[in-house]
């Protein structure tokens, strides 16, 4: 994320934790099945989609920052989306997770029209079926990493001794089990982030949205922290939705979209 991009997006990934880690109320029609389900498509894009825009448009005031963006992601497929600084891509993916509510367009999630939904369906599907990945790892200093991993499970319900569990075999699963009892500010940097990826997957969630995962890393954990993100999220039959603009990252992806102006195509930068 970059100056160049609107204000809105520059502040998102601390709004987007903030979501996912809200309580929600357990009220009529706040879930995926319920509002927000579109009957008269049930899937938009080819055979086999999980996640789908259609001509999206999103504008911060006087910017632009989406003029008809489309794509689809597959089950279990790893899509980048590449393109310069203040091109749309991190508001693409910020819609796309239902951050923010596109100005115009359609979003479909399984077969449900995710911008139809209430604030408290799209936070509660952010919880359960959405992990976030974003550059400085958003973790909470107060907590140790385990602390950390374990906190969407523990919202969603699950008892702490189970949660704990969950959050140190995923730590183990990213090589990083040995700092569960450390807060963040007593890590490296690559250590933190696959803290931050731990997190994203402990609720095994169906889609994984990365924001630039790597911008604040060295080449080296860089490498590490893609590696085994991807590796996990195949294990895990996870989506992943990628927002960089290191074509060595992008190397990860099954596909690229690349986004100009607010717009989108599929192929190389």
């Amino acid at each position: 994320m970059t100056a160049s991009e609107p204000a809105h997006a520059r502040v998102a990934p601390a709004v987007a934790v903030a979501a996912v880690a809200a309580p929600v109320p357990a009220t009529a029609g706040s879930g995926p099945a319920a509002a927000g389900r579109d009957r008269s498509a049930d899937q938009v894009g080819p055979p086999g989609t999980l996640l789908s825009a259609v001509e999206l448009r999103k504008r911060f005031g006087e910017t632009t920052a989406l003029d008809g963006a489309s794509m689809h992601v597959d089950a279990g497929e790893i899509v980048a989306l590449m393109g310069p600084s203040g091109s749309g891509k991190s508001t693409l993916l910020h819609c796309l997770a239902g951050i923010v509510r596109p100005d115009a367009g359609e979003i479909h999630y399984g077969g449900h029209r995710l911008s139809g939904m209430s604030e408290a369906g799209r936070s509660a599907l952010r919880r359960g079926e959405f992990g976030f990945v974003f550059q400085f790892g958003q973790l909470v200093p107060e907590l140790t990493c385990a602390e950390n991993v374990a906190l969407p499970l523990r919202l969603s319900g699950v008892r702490r001794r189970a949660a704990q569990a969950r959050a140190v075999a995923a730590l183990a699963r990213l090589g990083v089990d040995d700092v569960a009892r450390k807060r963040p500010g007593e890590v490296s940097g690559g250590q933190s982030q696959r803290v931050a990826v731990a997190r994203a997957l402990a609720t095994e969630p169906r889609v994984i949205f990365a924001d630039e995962p790597t911008g604040a890393l060295d080449s080296l954990n860089g490498e590490q922290v893609m590696r085994l993100l991807t590796q996990a999220a195949r294990e895990t039959s996870a989506a992943v939705v990628l927002v960089t603009h290191d074509a060595r990252v992008a190397a990860y992806s099954d596909r690229e979209v690349v986004v100009r102006d607010g717009r989108t195509r599929t192929g190389p930068a």
